[in-house]
């Protein structure tokens, strides 16, 4: 009798345990989301006027007004994807990765982005620069299936690609991330941005490549 009280007593704190280790992650999932949108609002709010550079600001990239470099990689299903692909249409090639925290307030503001925009012609193409290991095949494997989970959990209705071509070198390089290109109809490179943007600049150059180049 005894042994079955001790043992329902275990039980019992168990469960306690349980418990309040629930309550404490939900309450700290709770906090994150919230200092999160904290900071996309005031991101939002602050957002300079669209005329505010001036020279001594970060000098223009050299890709402006050019075309803008061709690339095909692998989705995170392993499909090909080809910037090609994509003629006619506007594209915004996002470097981004897993662990950049500013790279998850732009994210929901490309989602946005990409479901307000897409019928006027608006693709959006993430490009990840997390780190790969193509010497060693398993890990490769574990590094990708990463970036695919990470990608769901941040719930990205855009094609993620995978940079296993370097394919960042020919854009100029990567300074800091998230790094954007935005690209209009006729393939050219119209706006570009290193860092995390204002969301209403993200979205005064996304009407710049759509409204610009080929058809309107």
């Amino acid at each position: 009798m005894k042994r079955n009280i001790v043992v329902i007593g275990v039980v019992v704190v168990a469960l306690g345990l349980m418990i309040w280790a629930g309550v404490a992650n939900y309450r700290q999932r709770r906090e994150a989301d919230a200092k999160l949108k904290q900071l996309q609002a005031m991101l939002a709010e602050s957002a300079p006027p669209a005329n505010a550079a001036d020279e001594g600001e970060i000098p223009e990239n050299p890709l402006q007004g050019k075309i803008a470099p061709s690339f095909t990689l692998k989705d995170t299903t392993g499909h090909k994807v080809s910037l090609s692909d994509y003629k006619g249409k506007a594209v915004v090639v996002d470097f981004w990765a897993t662990w950049c925290a500013p790279c998850k307030i732009e994210i929901p503001w490309l989602e946005q982005f990409h479901n307000q925009y897409a019928g006027q012609g608006l693709e959006i193409l993430g490009i990840s620069e997390d780190d790969l290991d193509p010497d060693d095949k398993a890990k490769l494997a574990e590094e990708k299936k990463d970036i695919a989970d990470k990608a769901a959990q941040l719930k990205i209705n855009y094609p993620v690609l995978i940079d296993d071509a370097d394919v960042s070198t020919p854009y100029g390089g990567i300074d800091g991330l998230p790094t954007t290109f935005y690209i209009n109809r006729d393939g050219k490179v119209v706006a570009s941005t290193v860092g995390l943007a204002p969301r209403d600049e993200i979205e005064a150059d996304i009407k710049k490549a759509l409204g610009s180049g080929g058809q309107s």
